[in-house]
Order: structure tokens, then sequence, then C-alpha cells
């Protein structure tokens, strides 16, 4: 897909961040989304939010320095992926990182670069984004992607765009209630769904089921049948969930993407199954193009749309 625009010359290009949990992922890449120069950096989520992005703007600033030394051009806009909501001065529900919920992220991100376009959007969201630019999601109307990993999320997309909310919380289906007797949710800091089928939790239970530790990866392998019936009873209240958010949208298609899709065979079989029996237009059931660094690469398809609007204002003189 060409992002390319009047304005914008061959040899300038964008800026991507993803900020995870564990891991920052920072790249430049041209006006076709391909990167250029890319580095990665330990979050160190319990120093707190300040050297995280103390960090990350050293290291952004050293990247566009060698990306502009090896190709000529200048970097024209910045695309961020985060955990969490994204408001203005705030990032809300992102529990993983110190200080993070009273980050300005946007600002900070114009400030400590000195480049104007930034735009910021949740993690799922921006991976999504890739999906519908790049990936399975092509053309793809309305479509559903859903994010497996430490935990759940899924991403709507209409119209090629990914849908926000009224709050910017759209498809936190994490926060899904399991059942009627379910008497905790987000008013107690809960999330009932993820609490059960993300990939943390799954290991924990398992853990608890041999005592031995165990992550999801381990778990979805391991021959012991008392593990095998975790999983898939696990599998089970997932596809359960997803029928439904599928026979509420009516999807062309659902992409799974997420770390816990290196049991990616296991994973579709058993949606496939639920979806089958329980939707009355089953979509098409396919793997996110993007298993490795999709919201690096959701943050670099919202550095180029952004760049891209801002050149369009201009056109239009708006």
């Amino acid at each position: 897909m060409n992002h390319t625009s009047q304005n914008v010359t061959t040899q300038d290009f964008v800026l991507a961040i993803d900020f995870g949990g564990t891991k920052i992922a920072i790249a430049t890449a041209d006006s076709e989304g391909q990167i250029l120069e890319q580095a990665r950096l330990e979050t160190r989520a319990v120093l707190g939010a300040q050297q995280i992005l103390e960090r990350t703007l050293m290291n952004a600033q050293a990247l566009i320095a060698q990306t502009m030394m090896v190709r000529g051009g200048q970097c024209v806009s910045v695309g961020v992926a985060t955990p969490g909501v994204v408001r203005e001065k705030e990032i809300l529900l992102s529990p993983n990182i110190p200080g993070w919920e009273q980050v300005a992220l946007c600002e900070t991100m114009r400030m400590g670069l000195k480049i104007p376009v930034v735009a910021v959007e949740n993690d799922v969201k921006a991976a999504a984004l890739a999906e519908v630019h790049w990936g399975a999601l092509q053309r793809a109307n309305p479509a559903l992607f859903l994010s497996l990993g430490t935990g759940v999320a899924a991403a709507i997309v209409v119209d090629g765009r990914v849908l926000s909310g009224a709050h910017g919380a759209a498809g936190e289906i994490g926060y899904n209630l399991r059942s009627v007797s379910d008497h905790s949710g987000a008013a107690q800091g809960r999330a009932p769904l993820e609490e059960f089928v993300g990939g943390r939790f799954i290991g924990e239970r398992a853990s608890d089921l041999l005592g031995e530790p165990l992550s999801a990866a381990e778990a979805f392998a391991h021959p012991d049948a008392r593990v095998q019936d975790l999983v898939q009873e696990t599998l089970a209240e997932l596809a359960f969930h997803i029928a439904n958010v599928s026979i509420l949208l009516d999807p062309a298609r659902v992409a799974v993407g997420g770390g816990l899709m290196n049991s990616g065979a296991l994973i579709l079989r058993a949606l496939a199954s639920r979806l089958a029996l329980a939707v009355p237009f089953p979509p098409e059931l396919v793997p996110a193009k993007f298993l490795d660094d999709a919201s690096l690469y959701g943050a670099i398809a919202l550095a180029l749309r952004a760049v891209q609007h801002t050149d369009a204002r201009v056109h239009t003189g708006s």
C-alpha cells in the first residue's frame, strides 16, 4: 500500500515505537512500511515510567540520526503503540508499568523528538491496523482481530478503520463476564475473561495443577492429561466468547494473533468448531500475518496514516 504524498520526499521516513511490558521496539520505516533501522530495549517496568521514556527518546533520536546518515531525508511522523486506553494526558487500564497512567504520551514524544506529527494508539488496535494495511484483514469488512498473549483483547474493523469506542475501550474483551454469577469485574479492577484465558493465567493454573512452574506455551505442549484438559477447557471458554462477538458483529473475517499463536493449530481448531456451530454466517478464520512485531508494524501504519492525513489537510487548506 503506497503511503507517499506530494509533501514527502522518497528519502523521508517515519519512526515507530512499540511499548511492551517486557520490551520496547523502535524502528524507522519508509513510505511502503518497510523497516529501515531498528532497536530493542528492555522495558524494566518495575523502575517506573520516567526511565522508560528517557531511554526510549534517547534511542529513538539515535535511530533517526542513523537512518538520516544512511539514506538522507527526514523523519516526518511518529507512530506509537502502547498497552492501555490512550487519552491526551493519561493512559488508562495499563497496570503493568508503574506511573504509566500519568503519562501524556503524545505530547512527550512530540516535545522529546521535536517532531510535530505524532499518533498514539492502543497496541492491539495498532496491530489490527497493520493487518488491515498489509496483512490478513485486507479487504475484509467488517473484521475482527483477536490478540492472544499474556492478556486477551480484540479490535473491531469497520470500513478499514479500527473502532475506538466512546472511551477508547472498544474490543477490551478481557473484561467480559464469564457467567451470570460473576459479581466482580472492571469496577473492582478485575478482568474475568482475561484471568481465565490470558497466557499468564493459563501458565499459573497449569503450574498450580502440577506443582511446577509452567508457561502457557509449555502448558499447551505438556503431555499430562490434566494439563491438556485445562487447555481444552480454556479454549472452549475463549471460543464461546468469540462466537458471541461474531454473532453480534457478523465479521467477514477473524484474524488471530499474539504470542499464544505458537500453538495456532490447536487454537484455530477450537475456534473454528464453535464458530461453525453457533454463528449463522461463520466468518473466515485465519492466523494473523504479523505474529511477531505486530504492534510495531501497527505503529508504522499509524505514523504513515498520520503524515498522510496531515498532508491531506494541507492540500485542502483545512
